[in-house]
């Protein structure tokens, strides 16, 4: 059999343009360098989990085949119990499976489980972690970077913003935090506004704010405001906190600051109260990072409940389900900035969506607590320059797991990738 190296192909395609018969020389050329016998025959033989806790839980998936290549996700938040899911509801059913017929098995996987609570949490979460490893692993066994199978990149570097640890006025680290945020780049920050241990707050439980916590956290987005340049957007978030008096209320009082967004006011599930104080306000209202599949984003987009929309990849249902999600939104002329808090491995396999899809605006990171664990976590060492993801041409998600400094992130009796026991 004759092997058709990518330079053969180039030149083929490239001497097809130049003739009279170009299309059908084009399509010949590929016809010959894609046909069904040359595509990797492969098949699903283990999938092994590890878990993680930096910001929050996250657990990791790889994917085997029976070629030696693995594929490797990772999933987040609502990641409690995914590695019991991954091997009890999803791992009987791809054992044997051509792995790079992705959304075949992500579509069986979620019908699987209709009775089962496939619909979100902690079953969509596990589903999106095994989605990526598969998408990993395609590019791998293609010699492609994931954003070339999904149509190719319409941006070489995708924009990041930092969530900051230290923004209090009071906190003794919140200057010296701003000054290495913006020595490493970021045009665009965000702080939260929820603060439990606000000393006037009345109620553990009801986070109906009075007029002191209001000012409390007005004064708060002020002095984050005035500490960066004007160039450096802000964003707020109130983690789906308030009722929808308290976030009219702030939504309003935020409006001199010209926001890049406000995420959350209310929780995001009652689209009905979110619209309503996105019309009662110029500040911008973004959502999402609690809703599940494309179903969860169909009654946002219908009623115009956000102005951006922020689906978190790695538990919303996974790369071409985001992907999707955009593309639902970018109908809607919604932007997408999608919230993420995983490690480089996950980042970098957002920003092949990122990178992707028109609309996308900004891409969340949350590590800068946990600089050292970042930048050790794969081999490729930093990922984000100036403030971006760049894109590479490596295979795959393009980056691999440094395992040696991420096992020190390991939770405590938790398995590390150790291979399925037969039963």
């Amino acid at each position: 059999m004759t092997k058709h190296s990518r330079r053969a192909f180039l030149a083929s395609t490239g001497a097809a343009f130049g003739g009279a018969l170009g299309l059908q020389s084009l399509s010949a050329a590929v016809q010959a360098n894609s046909s069904p016998y040359r595509r990797p025959k492969l098949k699903i033989t283990d999938i092994r989990t590890a878990e993680v806790r930096v910001h929050g839980l996250q657990t990791h998936v790889r994917v085997y085949t029976d070629e030696g290549l693995f594929g490797e996700g990772e999933s987040t938040d609502a990641s409690h119990g995914a590695a019991s899911i991954i091997q009890r509801a999803f791992r009987p059913f791809l054992m044997n499976q051509d792995p790079l017929n992705i959304d075949f098995l992500w579509e069986r996987a979620r019908t699987f489980g209709i009775f089962a609570g496939a619909q979100a949490g902690q079953y969509v979460t596990a589903l999106s972690g095994v989605e990526i490893a598969l998408w990993d692993l395609a590019g791998k066994a293609l010699g492609l970077p994931i954003y070339q199978l999904m149509g190719g990149k319409m941006r070489d570097k995708v924009r990041i913003y930092c969530d900051s640890a230290h923004h209090h006025a009071d906190d003794p680290k919140s200057k010296a935090m701003f000054e290495q945020i913006q020595k490493m780049g970021f045009s665009a920050v965000k702080i939260d506004v929820d603060d439990a241990r606000n000393p006037n707050r009345w109620d553990r439980v009801n986070w109906t704010a009075n007029n002191r916590e209001m000012d409390d956290m007005v004064n708060e987005v002020k002095f984050v405001r005035e500490s960066f340049p004007k160039e450096i957007e802000l964003a707020v978030d109130g983690h789906g906190r308030f009722d929808m008096g308290t976030g009219k209320r702030l939504a309003k009082a935020f409006e001199p600051f010209r926001l890049m967004f406000f995420e959350e006011p209310v929780p995001a599930e009652n689209v009905a109260a979110m619209r309503d104080i996105r019309q009662s306000t110029s500040t911008p209202i973004c959502c999402g990072e609690n809703r599940f599949l494309r179903h969860g984003f169909t009654d946002i987009l219908e009623q115009r409940a956000a102005d951006i929309i922020m689906p978190d990849i790695q538990k919303c249902g996974g790369l071409l389900e985001s992907r999707k999600i955009a593309d639902m939104a970018h109908a809607h002329y919604v932007p997408f900035a999608p919230h993420c808090v995983v490690s480089p491995i996950g980042t970098m396999a957002s920003c092949h969506v990122c990178a992707t899809v028109p609309n996308f605006l900004v891409l969340e990171w949350h590590w800068i607590a946990n600089l050292e664990a970042w930048r050790n976590f794969v081999q490729e060492g930093e990922i984000i320059k100036d403030g971006f993801v760049e894109l590479t041409d490596r295979p795959g998600i393009g980056v691999t797991m440094n395992e040696e400094a991420a096992r020190k992130r390991q939770v405590p009796n938790t398995t590390w990738f150790e291979p399925t026991k037969q039963s």
